[in-house]
């Protein structure tokens, strides 16, 4: 069998169903609706803090509770269901997510409602992993970049339109039918899932253990590493992006939301070019985003007075941030052997983890009154650590003798 119609991990390519492109809309879809449930809740923060009788700062532990949600979960449940096929535990993750999003809608307490966001979170990281898992099935392994960029520009496209538009059902209908949308949303994933994700084999001999000390190789550890510093900068920029605009840019209050949407444009892009970079050089991808995010965020301290230089920062930070996103997940399924599924889910982990070092590194920076400008150096402190993480990877893996397998592009 020729390696074109071999899958990324070497196995015959997977049938869907009702064809490869109604899957990949489905697996796309399913990345939009989590996402979505991860980053409504910053733009609705005001109408659940007055709703619980909760201070804006007290609030945001529901986000903490999400996150730590999605840091324990993602290896927890990929281990636990290390039996079942990845259409199975796709099946199960997502009715975990959507009646984790009706849970917190019932709950009357903030207690109970942070409690809710843990478990709605705890399903997160592995659909993410198995989506591109999935994706990566049904493809020629030199396509393998183009299906996973495919579902994760799902992650952008929420921060597009998910997360204004739940931010508008809040302000109008309460936080609660907006997480209610998206529970429902997270159900019809589900169904979408069960009639066109193809049905694969699950290896009912595999075991818990087997998943986690399959995780022993040092490239597998080092990317996932490479993820959880380099995305960091990224988030200390845009957790705190609103303020820089109305504290130090001074923009009036309708043009916060058209930064907003440059942002994820920028996502969006970054999703789409970290793809096409990845089907041609890895290296390279990886390379371009840690390297090109670093510069553009070095300059944000300067531009922050110009609209038109701030605009275009801040549509190339997380274009290029973005494009490591298909890099680091393709490069797993290289490594990971038998833990493909578990070092996918961690992909997200680290995700969040870098999510929190990057808004605390913000934070400890304002803290100390250092400016908002200090945001843009910190965020590429963290990009260069990244960057150096990976370049020691690339080292360690030649002085290992091994070479990387490079398949050339179909036509």
């Amino acid at each position: 069998m020729t390696p074109q119609t071999r899958s990324s991990t070497g196995n015959a390519l997977s049938a869907a169903p009702a064809g490869r492109a109604s899957a990949l809309f489905i697996l796309t879809f399913g990345a939009f609706v989590v996402g979505t449930g991860e980053f409504a809740i910053m733009g609705m923060l005001p109408e659940f803090a007055a709703s619980l009788h909760l201070s804006t700062a007290e609030a945001g532990y529901a986000i903490t509770a999400y996150a730590l949600g999605v840091v324990v979960g993602a290896p927890l449940i990929t281990i636990l269901g290390a039996r079942l096929s990845r259409r199975e535990l796709l099946l199960v993750l997502l009715l975990l997510f959507g009646f984790g999003n009706l849970l917190s809608i019932v709950m009357p307490t903030p207690g109970l409602v942070e409690i809710a966001r843990f478990i709605t979170g705890l399903p997160h990281g592995a659909i993410f992993g198995v989506s591109a898992l999935v994706a990566a099935s049904m493809v020629e392994r030199s396509r393998r970049g183009w299906a996973v960029g495919r579902v994760l520009s799902g992650i952008a496209i929420s921060t597009l339109v998910g997360a204004p538009f739940s931010t508008f059902a809040a302000h109008h209908f309460g936080w609660r039918i907006a997480y209610l949308l998206i529970g429902l949303f997270g159900f019809l994933t589900f169904a979408g899932v069960w009639r066109f994700i193809p049905a694969d084999t699950p290896n009912r001999a595999n075991s818990p253990l087997k998943e986690v000390t399959a995780l022993g190789n040092a490239q597998v550890l080092l990317t996932l590493l490479t993820a959880a510093i380099g995305f960091g900068g990224m988030f200390a920029i845009y957790t705190y992006l609103t303020s820089v605009l109305q504290n130090v840019t001074h923009v009036p209050e309708w043009q916060i939301m058209l930064y907003m949407i440059i942002w994820g444009l920028g996502m969006l892009a970054g999703a789409n070019i970290g793809a096409w970079l990845v089907d041609r050089n890895i290296n390279l991808a990886a390379l371009f985003a840690l390297g090109g995010s670093a510069l553009a965020m070095l300059v944000f301290p300067a531009l922050l007075h110009t609209h038109i230089g701030l605009m275009l920062d801040v549509f190339l930070i997380p274009a290029c941030v973005n494009a490591l996103g298909p890099a680091l997940q393709t490069r797993l399924m290289d490594f990971a052997g038998d833990a493909q599924t578990l070092a996918a889910s961690l992909n997200h982990s680290a995700f969040n983890i870098a999510n929190a070092l990057g808004a605390s590194l913000g934070s400890v920076l304002l803290a100390q009154q250092f400016g908002y400008g200090a945001l843009g150096f910190g965020g590429a402190l963290l990009s260069a650590g990244g960057l150096l993480v990976y370049l020691l990877a690339l080292l360690i893996l030649k002085k290992s003798g091994i070479i990387e397998e490079r398949l050339p592009i179909d036509g």
